[in-house]
């Protein structure tokens, strides 16, 4: 199967039309036609209906393994780009929101410039799958990630192909919740006494609920509230409007008006931060793996 025609019908799943998907990859709507009947002849079914555009089943088949596939691929390339050898002069890094925040980062990226000088710095803020594609595909060269977990537990994260961790920090959890809520004056909340609260779906921004969902064993954490954002304090002005509540590391929601912070209570589970990064043969991405993984940068409970 070419990857290339793999790439095209993607596309053109996604985007419900052959001219949006020849505009996405730069290609004439005659090349993407091409494509598309190529692939539906090396695999002896058609793929897609014309009218309206979308999958077939044996198609909606196909999308389930297409994402996996060319993320290996790409992760492959940019595997083999390592082993040549990191750009002169430049780090590019990407990170979930609240790895971002907290100042840790920040020192980090003072270490390494000190260190080495004249280092070109990118640093993009994104949700947490972006940021794990991006470095899997060699966009960037290291990720800094976080999520829940049980204590002595690394972050569940999807395939990662040659990717590793690194455990930079972890931290307690907190209920952030308005001041008004009947909780808020709690010294302490289980999550199962949380299970059929309002909750605020926030993926980038805060406990994801279907981890917190598996920490209680049950399906009854359900979003009342999306929130698809990046921008925490654009979250944490949603819970104290109090249009629901969210679980967070205790760094991101004290002192903030309007927002009552309850410790969590059982099960036992930490904000976790992680570094993700291929072999580190890189001196600036050794550098900030140091650096962040120092003892002072680190916060343990």
């Amino acid at each position: 199967m070419d990857p290339h025609l793999l790439r095209t019908f993607v596309a053109v799943a996604e985007c419900g039309s052959f001219s949006a998907a020849a505009d996405r990859l730069g290609y004439t709507q005659s090349a993407v036609s091409q494509h598309i009947a190529a692939l539906e002849h090396d695999l002896g079914t058609t793929l897609l209906r014309r009218r309206p555009v979308a999958p077939t089943p044996p198609g909606e088949r196909l999308l389930d393994h297409a994402g996996a596939i060319l993320l290996r691929l790409d992760a492959a390339r940019a595997d083999v780009h390592r082993a040549i050898g990191e750009p002169p002069g430049t780090l590019t890094i990407a990170a979930s929101p609240l790895a971002a925040g907290g100042g840790r980062l920040a020192e980090a990226l003072t270490a390494v410039r000190r260190n080495s000088p004249g280092t070109a710095v990118s640093l993009t803020v994104d949700g947490r799958e972006a940021v794990t594609h991006g470095v899997a595909a060699g966009e960037f060269q290291l990720g800094l990630i976080d999520g829940v977990a049980a204590p002595t537990d690394p972050l569940r994260l999807s395939d990662l192909g040659s990717l590793r961790t690194t455990a930079v920090a972890h931290e307690d959890l907190v209920v952030a919740l308005s001041t008004n809520h009947p909780l808020a004056r709690r010294r302490r909340v289980d999550l199962h006494d949380l299970v059929d609260a309002r909750w605020i779906d926030a993926p980038d921004t805060a406990a994801a609920l279907p981890d917190l969902r598996a920490a209680t064993e049950t399906d009854g954490i359900r979003a009342a509230f999306n929130y698809a954002g990046t921008d925490l304090r654009a979250l944490l002005a949603l819970i104290a409007a109090g249009h629901g509540l969210a679980v967070l590391p205790a760094s991101a929601a004290t002192s903030v008006s309007g927002i009552a912070v309850v410790p969590l209570g059982a099960p036992r589970l930490v904000h976790r931060t992680e570094l993700l990064h291929g072999h580190l043969d890189g001196s600036r991405a050794a550098e900030l793996v140091t650096a962040l993984t120092a003892p002072a940068n680190r916060r343990t409970d």
